[in-house]
């Protein structure tokens, strides 16, 4: 299990290689980047001493992404189910103490939502969310879900609780294609600060989920960090250790990678300890795609519209669209409240036309399936 190997991974030892980069280590990287890049690699190309290498790491970045997925951007949406959960973790809005109106859509209100999903966008990539309440809202209730979803999508991911490897399989066979899971930090020393009831206290439970799935054989897994709560280079680092990790036990999975920013709080709520930059955003995504050419990166509605028409050239793979971050928020409940507040509130088709004003293509299927569709046409 990935906590083994986590183990002799020290945080504070990371921190400090990271920043005693210099420019000769990240030159070496960049040198380096057309074959694959060790995770001290990808530290030097997140390091202070990369900035100024920015423009060279966006070409090499951009040349990579293009071999790999040409000049598309998939397009995905989210449905969220429920926002009842049994977490308190202190960042989010919908924590267990907070004094909400809790929702746990039913059969008839979920095929409600997808027709109004299927109004706004031709979406194939639907993305089922929850909060963690196995209770009401366990495996069971995801599988009908996904049941009904799948006439209507072809690519059916989750973004819940992490699960037993049995249950992963049960939602596979029904029709389950990917996972995203975000270990929010991976410092072990400060994970229950954020996090100090519930099952995603439990640190080597949510981080050995991802083995779980692999284990599973769900063929794609999407991972990410909360950029905010600990110093995020260290956090990303630990992220491509993780990253090479899963490739190297799971080398049949696919694999994506996302790193939302948290937004300082108007209301008073939980501040973020560490605000990322534009700059230092682009930075990272940069750096990953060196880092790996064939990884997914996405980037959610939490971006505002400008720094994603901006980013669309660097990179990026996968972008949400349409985006309702509260359980019904296309039909069923459109004033309930939001997980997170959506920075980009432009149609899909909206979307679509800055997509492709900026000389890129929008695809609405996963990107394997549209590989394998250019092969079948290739070689009818």
């Amino acid at each position: 299990m990935f906590s083994d190997e986590l183990e002799n991974i020290s945080w504070e030892e990371t921190t400090g290689l990271i920043y005693a980069k210099t420019t000769a280590d990240v030159e070496r990287a960049i040198k380096k980047s057309k074959d694959q890049l060790s995770v001290d690699d990808f530290m030097a190309l997140i390091s202070p001493a990369a900035e100024p290498y920015l423009e060279q790491m966006a070409q090499l970045s951009r040349e990579y992404t293009q071999m790999r997925f040409g000049k598309t951007i998939s397009m995905y949406v989210p449905l969220y189910l429920t926002n009842s959960c049994m977490n308190s973790c202190v960042y989010c809005g919908f924590q267990h103490s907070n004094p909400i109106k809790r929702t746990i859509l039913t059969e008839d209100e979920i095929r409600n939502e997808l027709m109004a999903i299927k109004e706004i966008g031709p979406f194939q990539n639907l993305l089922l969310v929850t909060g963690e309440n196995p209770r009401d809202a366990g495996v069971d209730y995801l599988e009908k879900a996904i049941r009904i979803a799948k006439p209507l999508f072809n690519n059916l991911s989750i973004e819940v609780m992490p699960l037993a490897t049995n249950e992963y399989a049960q939602l596979t066979q029904a029709g389950l294609y990917g996972v995203v899971c975000f270990q929010e930090t991976y410092n072990k020393a400060r994970y229950n600060v954020y996090h100090p009831r519930g099952m995603k206290s439990k640190f080597d439970w949510r981080v050995n989920g991802f083995d779980r799935m692999g284990q599973s054989r769900v063929h794609k897994v999407g991972m990410g960090v909360l950029i905010g709560l600990e110093d995020w280079r260290t956090d990303v680092s630990m992220l491509a250790h993780h990253l090479r990790y899963m490739q190297k036990n799971y080398w049949k999975t696919k694999y994506s990678v996302n790193f939302p920013r948290m937004r300082p709080s108007e209301n008073g709520h939980f501040q973020p300890n560490i605000i990322m930059t534009d700059k230092e955003y682009v930075q990272l995504m940069l750096a990953f795609r060196l880092f790996d050419h064939d990884v997914d990166i996405s980037v959610s509605t939490r971006e505002n519209k400008e720094f994603r028409n901006n980013i669309i050239q660097l990179g990026v793979t996968s972008m949400s669209a349409g985006s309702k971050t509260d359980p019904g928020g296309y039909a069923t409940y459109p004033q309930a409240l939001e997980q997170f507040a959506v920075s980009d509130e432009r149609t899909p088709r909206v979307v679509e036309s800055d997509i492709c004003k900026n000389g890129y293509e929008v695809v609405w299927k996963d990107w394997d399936e549209c590989l394998q569709d250019e092969f079948n046409t290739q070689t009818a």
